[in-house]
């Protein structure tokens, strides 16, 4: 199943199809394969604090210097600028010629944020307001690319926004669309370890915040043992839901899809260890903007195309690069 079949009838961006070696072909393989072995460039990266109007902070690093049109990178839950894609991709847009800058989540800077709250998976007011200086600063965002909990926040974002959105196009990779269904996939079989690693990580990031500052619920981290546990004790208190069921259904992307009217590249893999098939979105659940590249194999932010001796080759590095290439068109200075 591919982009052709999700888009019959509209005027596509053509997306090719991810073809690993059968060796590579196992989803969990695709997931931890770029973890533990992708090669990550060198970068000289450029630092910066944006001060927010609520009193708090977020903080980019900047990569390159080029004339191109900005790029904006979203990570995912508990990401950084480790996370396996985010240097690569980085270091293959500056190629391209555009002018890529990554985008920490609040709090994940390595500098606990503020306030007593924490990023989540809806929080566009962020991403909104980020856009926002950087306009008024003379330095106008062009494209996002957002990576699982950071797509599912930037489709939110485009979907609210449509046509006003300030994002000219938009790329967005294994994104949870039905957040409670992710939840509920991650409580199950080989899926529990990346659970397990996120949810140590994400009470490591609660302790670190709250050593120097008391924290506004009281919670006994060592009874959390699901993610949804985690967000019903934790994620949905400290910024402003019910409950995790609340938080979930207020910000799965799924419901803001038929929202989207801008060029807006979304690659998927039926075979994600994050997520059911059932919630792929179909054809009929998107709006026009919106191009559905749909892949067999790619596990959860993977899509490893080959490996070899000089190193592996992604496919969201080129689909990235010449996604934003037609939509923006040839960026000045690039090869």
């Amino acid at each position: 199943m591919g982009d052709k079949d999700h888009n019959e009838g509209r005027p596509r961006f053509q997306v090719p199809h991810l073809s690993p070696p059968r060796w590579l072909q196992n989803p969990h393989l695709q997931t931890l394969w770029p973890k533990f072995f992708r090669r990550r460039p060198q970068l000289e990266l450029q630092c910066e604090r944006l001060e927010l109007s609520d009193g708090d902070f977020i903080d980019l690093a900047w990569a390159g210097g080029g004339p191109g049109p900005i790029v904006l990178m979203l990570h995912g839950l508990e990401g950084s600028l480790r996370s396996h894609y985010a240097l690569p991709v980085l270091a293959t847009l500056a190629e391209a010629g555009f002018r890529p800058v990554f985008m920490f989540l609040r709090g994940c800077s390595g500098v606990p944020n503020r306030l007593p709250r924490s990023y989540h998976s809806g929080a566009v007011e962020d991403l909104a307001e980020v856009l926002d200086l950087l306009n008024r600063s003379h330095r106008p965002v062009a494209a996002a690319i957002g990576f699982s909990l950071g797509g599912n926040l930037l489709l939110r974002y485009m979907g609210i926004h449509g046509d006003a959105a300030r994002l000219s196009t938009a790329m967005a990779v294994s994104v949870p669309f039905v957040l409670s269904d992710a939840a509920r996939r991650l409580e199950n079989g080989p899926s529990r370890i990346y659970q397990r690693y996120l949810l140590g990580r994400l009470k490591r990031s609660y302790v670190r915040k709250f050593s120097r500052t008391p924290a506004p619920i009281e919670v006994d981290l060592s009874l959390i043992r699901t993610l949804r546990q985690y967000d019903e004790a934790i994620t949905a208190p400290l910024n402003g839901f019910a409950g995790a069921e609340d938080y979930y259904d207020r910000c799965s992307s799924i419901h803001f899809l038929p929202g989207i009217t801008k060029p807006t590249l979304i690659l998927h893999s039926l075979d994600d260890p994050f997520m059911y098939p059932r919630d792929v979105p179909a054809p009929d659940q998107v709006g026009p903007g919106v191009h559905l590249a749909i892949q067999r194999h790619g596990g959860h932010v993977g899509f490893i195309e080959s490996v070899l001796p000089t190193g592996s080759h992604c496919l969201i590095d080129r689909l990235a690069a010449a996604f934003f290439r037609e939509q923006l068109g040839e960026p000045s200075g690039s090869g």
